[in-house]
């Protein structure tokens, strides 16, 4: 089992550059069975969600080739239609793979799929999107099987902004006849970098980044070459590691606007943020000042995926501030991680209030999931002493060599 080491106090300083985004990398991956042709995606991340998506497509009967951070997938020959249980286990984007190949082969089979436990997260969206696609949905044995022979375009109202959901019906829907329409959909940018993958491939697909898609529905598609968007979560949890450690960092290759909802709050919380057209710089002076109030909504809201790594933040901050968590309901695990190491957290229901400290303290604490972990780490980096944090696999599965990145701008952190 590997922990990171982290020695804390120590102000970062100087550059870290942002790769794709994963849950945009994921998507456009499980779109590539779409094709018969050669798929190229560039900057792709080797992390343990992207490698375990790969296996899942060369189960499939796709052959994947990495050069260098460039990947080629060639879909021509799948012949599987049954996502394999040992991987769909281990990541929840396995689902996304369901829409490809309903399209493709009109029928496919896949456990339930696993991932971060941080809330129930049900996929009743994605059935009943798939549903609204004339697709038969049974669900047996801890298995979802769709049967789509008479599957054709149809209108989708999203009881919430899902953008699982909204992707995987937009998946869905790319080969069938008719036209498909989805209300109420994601408005996230990877919904937006799915829309231009898919159309780069000669689909029809149009008004991803509004509230309203519209699919109208191809025989075919074609090869296509892409690079993601930077991934904003490690992004801003850069941005963060720079605030919490008083430091002063330059992140670089990113997309400010899709950070608009953090920098908002940055701004009043340390001394200095400036926004260029691909980079950030951020330096924290002085105290550190508490954020009234943060409350995680569908983009361009506050993201669910940063909220752990904020109130990290928090627990350092001057005052007092509320977190409240609206997306999933038992993602405040790394609380109780938090308060081992000195933080003042009260948590009620989906609502934390913290209280600033003057320092917290090196602890040996766990990651219980992807974003909890990340906060673990950016806690340690300002803690007082000597940090171990185990079961690192889960901040693997999101950050590409996240204690490399931070060691090249002054963190003392150890992989052992």
């Amino acid at each position: 089992m590997e922990k990171l080491i982290i020695d804390g106090g120590v102000k970062l300083s100087g550059e870290l550059e942002v790769y794709s985004a994963k849950n945009c990398v994921l998507a456009l991956l499980a779109a590539s069975v779409l094709t018969e042709k050669n798929v190229v995606i560039h900057n792709c991340p080797k992390i343990t969600d992207v490698l375990n998506m790969i296996k899942i497509l060369e189960s499939l009967g796709s052959v994947v080739i990495w050069h260098g951070d460039t990947i080629v997938i060639d879909s021509s020959n799948i012949s599987r239609f049954e996502i394999p249980s040992n991987y769909a286990k281990e990541i929840r984007s396995s689902l996304f793979l369901m829409g490809s190949l309903l399209s493709r082969f009109k029928k496919t089979k896949a456990a339930f799929p696993g991932g971060c436990d941080i809330g129930i997260r049900p996929i009743d969206l994605h059935l009943k999107g798939f549903r609204a696609l004339n697709v038969t949905v049974k669900e047996e044995g801890g298995h979802i099987i769709c049967n789509g022979q008479h599957a054709r375009g149809g209108r989708i109202h999203l009881d919430f902004p899902s953008v699982g959901a909204t992707e995987n019906i937009m998946l869905a829907a790319i080969l069938l006849k008719g036209k498909t329409t989805i209300t109420n959909a994601a408005k996230e940018p990877e919904v937006v970098a799915l829309q231009d993958f898919l159309n780069a491939m000669g689909a029809k697909v149009k008004g991803a980044g509004t509230d309203q898609i519209e699919i109208d529905g191809v025989k075919k598609l074609g090869a296509v070459e892409f690079t993601p968007i930077p991934d904003r979560i490690v992004a801003g949890t850069y941005l963060i590691a720079g605030a919490i450690t008083h430091g002063e960092l330059l992140i670089k290759n990113c997309c400010p606007k899709h950070l608009e909802a953090l920098t908002d709050k940055l701004k009043n919380a340390v001394s200095k943020i400036a926004v260029f057209e691909k980079d950030i710089y951020i330096k924290a002076d002085g105290d550190l000042i508490s954020v009234p109030l943060t409350e995680t909504q569908p983009y361009p809201g506050f993201p669910t995926d940063l909220q752990a790594q904020t109130l990290a933040l928090q627990t350092v901050s001057k005052g007092s501030g509320i977190i409240v968590e609206n997306i999933f309901e038992t993602r405040y695990k790394h609380v109780a991680e938090l308060t081992k190491m000195g933080a003042n957290i009260v948590v009620k229901d989906k609502i934390a209030l913290v209280r600033g400290v003057k320092n917290l303290h090196g602890a040996e604490v766990t990651a219980h999931d992807l974003r909890g972990g990340a906060a673990l780490v950016l806690a340690g980096l300002c803690a007082v002493g000597r940090t171990e944090i185990s079961d690192i696999k889960h901040i693997d599965r999101g950050y590409l060599n996240f204690d490399m990145a931070l060691r090249s701008v002054g963190a003392k952190i150890e992989r052992i």
